[in-house]
């Protein structure tokens, strides 16, 4: 398997978007609703599955497409080739505050494992697929279900981590216990199990759930301060209710506290 082979450049701090250098012929694919901007002469194709097996027949397409409905993405993904004749650039965007992380797969031993929503945009050549949990309870706890994302081949892949993203190297048998939504990706040769939070306290009122997750070494792990899940709990939980109304948060005076502020909304 020989991906593409890109030249990049991250733009942004808390919003950022990530500019790939197309030299003629090469093509970059992308989930829906990523792409940003580009230039003339960059051909946009929308592909069945990642076009990573674009040689398979008509039933190895299929197969390769309707896998990613197991988990929750699109049957199609986004191709852009460069068609030109000199060099050509395409821009993709994070779809919330946070982090575009590069990963160049050669280096991770060819593969590398993601939660479902973490995958932004690959070089062509590189294999989006899944990656099924062997083990039960990490399947029902796990936050991610048994499934997550695989990402396989030898080029340059970016999946985005919501907030602050933390890079984690664990030594053989080193374990680090991480929240299960705050968990990016890891490198294949990362062990990953459940475990139980333990006690009646923590389990009634500690608001932390019942289950974390431990990432057993050697290998690397990605791990994002801003889980997806909790920024929209967030919002959710102050989204105005009972007629447009808020809940005059941060204020004793509520409404009045608005005005002093100077929301005036009406």
């Amino acid at each position: 398997m020989n991906a593409h082979e890109i030249d990049y450049h991250i733009y942004g701090e808390e919003m950022q978007y990530v500019e790939i250098e197309l030299d003629p012929q090469e093509a970059v694919v992308a989930e829906a609703g990523s792409f940003m901007m580009m230039d003339t002469d960059i051909k946009m194709e929308t592909i069945f599955g990642d076009g990573s097996n674009q040689d398979t027949g008509v039933l190895g397409k299929l197969f390769s497409a309707g896998k990613r409905l197991l988990t929750g993405e699109s049957l199609f993904m986004t191709a852009f080739l460069n068609i030109g004749q000199g060099k050509k650039l395409v821009s993709f965007a994070s779809p919330y505050p946070g982090k575009i992380v590069p990963i160049d797969l050669s280096e991770k031993g060819g593969k590398f494992i993601c939660q479902k929503d973490a995958f932004l945009c690959a070089a062509k050549g590189v294999s989006v697929g899944i990656e099924f949990s062997k083990r039960l309870g990490r399947g029902f706890f796990g936050g991610e279900g048994f499934i997550m994302q695989k990402l396989e081949g030898d080029g340059m892949a970016f999946v985005h981590a919501g907030g602050t993203m933390a890079k984690k190297t664990l030594a053989p048998g080193e374990t680090l216990k991480v929240d299960t939504g705050c968990i990016v990706g890891f490198s294949q040769t990362v062990d990953y199990d459940i475990e139980f939070v333990g006690g009646i306290k923590n389990t009634v009122f500690g608001g932390e759930g019942l289950f974390f997750a431990t990432l057993r070494g050697p290998g690397t792990v990605y791990i994002q301060s801003l889980p997806f899940s909790r920024l929209a709990s967030r919002v959710w939980a102050a989204a105005p209710r009972g007629g447009g109304k808020d809940k005059g948060e941060g204020s004793i005076l509520g409404g009045i506290g608005d005005l002093l502020d100077g929301d005036n909304r009406f």
